[in-house]
């Protein structure tokens, strides 16, 4: 095992006051700052981190492009670049530190990337963060599920209808609002949502008729079971 390593560190989804102590200590103690994104003012997972460590910009930033498309290809040819981008600092030794919103463990960039990194022979830590369906659900003041709900995580709109027919709650990440709101109103089936969640810009939606159509990205739409 060389003597690089690299931390993916969860820093919520906005609010810099729901860093771990882990995921702080361990940015303060890095040699190296890694990003998914060409710009660090642009890269939300820095800004967030930066209202924890502002120390942080005291740092070098490794940026690693990571379009946002549903090429294969172009996935690939980015996750390989980024992988071999870390592996330079990697073999000097660095203790590298990536910024990820929310968890890194749900629908993370930075899991590609480590799953490369690993079979290129270095150490790769997952540092937890609050989940941004966690935090949503709090900032509403309800919980997800209770007793023996299930919970779902569904990663967009598609295919909506048949996942509101699912027991339990339904948490859905982002993707097509439009399906999503017309699967709610033909089904008559109500939800709750939170926009920018941890943010200055965080809205609440308490019913699905105040979600706004042209809802920003950062959506986490919530609708619980009807288990009685």
């Amino acid at each position: 095992m060389n003597t690089g390593i690299l931390y993916g560190i969860g820093v919520g989804p906005g609010d810099p006051e729901l860093l771990t102590v882990k995921a702080v200590r361990l940015i303060r103690t890095s040699d190296l700052i890694a990003i998914a994104h060409r710009d660090p003012e642009k890269c939300f997972a820095y800004r967030i981190a930066r209202g924890a460590v502002p120390e942080i910009e005291n740092k070098p930033v490794l940026c690693i492009d990571m379009p946002m498309t549903h090429d294969p290809k172009a996935r690939e040819r980015a996750y390989e670049a980024g992988a071999a981008a870390l592996k330079q600092a990697l073999l000097e030794g660095k203790r590298i530190a990536m910024p990820t919103l929310g968890d890194p463990t749900v629908y993370a960039s930075f899991s590609y990337l480590a799953a490369r990194v690993k079979r290129l022979g270095f150490a790769v830590e997952w540092v937890p963060g609050v989940p941004s369906f966690c935090a949503s659900a709090a900032a509403l003041g309800e919980p997800l599920v209770t007793d023996r709900e299930m919970l779902h995580l569904i990663p967009g709109a598609e295919g909506a209808a048949d996942a509101l027919a699912l027991p339990g709650t339904k948490v859905f990440m982002k993707g097509e609002l439009n399906e999503l709101l017309d699967a709610l109103a033909d089904s008559g089936t109500d939800a709750q949502a939170v926009e920018n969640c941890g943010t200055d810009g965080q809205r609440l939606y308490r019913s699905a008729s105040e979600i706004p159509r042209d809802a920003g990205y950062y959506l986490v739409t919530i609708v619980r079971g009807n288990e009685t």
